[in-house]
């Protein structure tokens, strides 16, 4: 079993489904990404590069999806408008109510993008290990 598959072992079972389902959609979509954990959650970034790009987390009040392009989230503003969205996180505190559709859009709108700007403001990228969760500056 490989670190993500752990990950989402570790997680509640009400949430392994859905977190399954992220992970399946991560890999279909993300086609020239390399899966890895990063700052305890898998997170996808371009192969050879050093920034992910999405990320995805099992939190206790709710399953965390980030999207740290801000060209990708901010093409998607109106259809992020109806979510808990922060500057690079989405949340979704139901387990049945994570817009999957929604989802598979933003990681193919991610991976046929040029390679762009990601955010650091908070996002996995920046925050160096033990400094708490995925967000923040490093």
């Amino acid at each position: 079993m490989g670190p993500v598959e752990e990950y989402i072992a570790a997680a509640p079972e009400a949430r392994r489904t859905a977190l399954t389902r992220l992970r399946e959609l991560c890999l279909a979509e993300l086609t020239g990404f390399e899966e890895r954990m990063a700052y305890g959650m898998p997170a996808y970034a371009r192969t050879g590069a050093e920034a992910g790009e999405i990320a995805w987390a099992n939190q206790k009040q709710y399953v965390s999806f980030y999207l740290m392009r801000t060209d990708v989230r901010d093409a998607f503003t109106q259809r992020l408008a109806a979510h808990d969205m922060g500057k690079a996180c989405l949340r979704f505190r139901r387990v049945d109510r994570i817009d999957f559709d929604l989802v598979r859009d933003l990681l193919h709108a991610t991976a046929t993008a040029p390679p762009g700007p990601v955010c650091q403001a908070d996002g996995p990228p920046t925050r160096p290990a033990g400094h708490g969760g995925p967000a923040g500056r490093g």
